[in-house]
């Protein structure tokens, strides 16, 4: 096995010993959470919706609060562990060790996108006690949701990378992600918006995440399903490339 599958595998094996660890941390609070959002918007304010896009209120949010969760958790997951790396020194150990700086990455990415799946399952499965999910392409959900998971994870790694203190890796999250997300069609169509609010919604990345998601559930999408996923695998390479530049030369990283 060589060294850069180990140090691959081990970077890994830390995420998730991490993430089971401290359960109670990463994964319960998006399932409380997101069960509130259940009942609020889907029982109570569900009911005097009635059906948007052709379906019951509460069918329509599921698939954009099962996003919003991979999201947060995804991005949280990876500003945290990595800031708490690099203010350990121990990211000062990794770029001076055997591994290639792509390595160092996918090992960080691959730890945030397994909670972001797990945190997804999670609040997939809570959602069954709401409403009856149908899924309309497996293979749309499944791509999306990881393609959107590593999205988050190396923006979050760019965050924790550029932040000086604890209180830097809060800013993104608060005044970017969640306007983002609350904006990003995951409670309503952007149909029902006027012209000029649509084209608007149409520069927020998270519009074309959250409706590609959607239509592998439902079969429905405010967007071209073809240009979601290629803005999110252009955000996926962009992203990429730049932690990579980041890495490469230290940038934030050497004290």
């Amino acid at each position: 096995m060589s060294t850069t599958r180990i140090g691959i595998q081990t970077l890994l094996r830390k995420e998730i010993t991490r993430i089971i660890r401290i359960w109670s941390q990463t994964i319960l609070p998006p399932a409380i959470t997101m069960t509130l959002y259940f009942v609020i918007f889907g029982n109570l304010i569900g009911a005097r919706i009635g059906e948007m896009g052709g379906f019951d209120y509460m069918s329509f949010i599921v698939p954009g609060l099962v996003m919003m969760s991979v999201i947060t958790s995804s991005y949280g997951n990876m500003v945290s562990s990595f800031f708490g790396a690099k203010f350990a020194k121990h990211v000062e150990e990794l770029l001076i060790s055997p591994m290639p700086n792509w390595a160092i990455l996918v090992g960080y990415v691959s730890g945030s996108l397994f909670r972001g799946l797990i945190v997804g399952l999670v609040v997939t499965l809570v959602s069954l006690f709401f409403t009856e999910i149908k899924i309309h392409n497996v293979w749309i959900v499944l791509s999306t949701v990881v393609l959107t998971s590593v999205v988050f994870s190396l923006g979050g790694f760019i965050n924790a990378a550029f932040a000086k203190k604890f209180d830097d890796i809060a800013i993104i999250p608060t005044f970017v992600l969640t306007p983002l997300t609350y904006l990003g069609g995951v409670f309503y169509s952007i149909s029902l918006l006027p012209e000029f609010w649509q084209n608007v919604s149409k520069i927020n990345p998270v519009l074309y995440m959250v409706n590609t998601f959607r239509y592998g559930f439902l079969g429905v999408s405010d967007i071209n399903v073809g240009v979601a996923y290629g803005i999110i695998i252009a955000f996926v390479l962009i992203l990429g490339f730049i932690s990579w530049y980041i890495l490469h030369k230290g940038i934030g990283l050497r004290s």
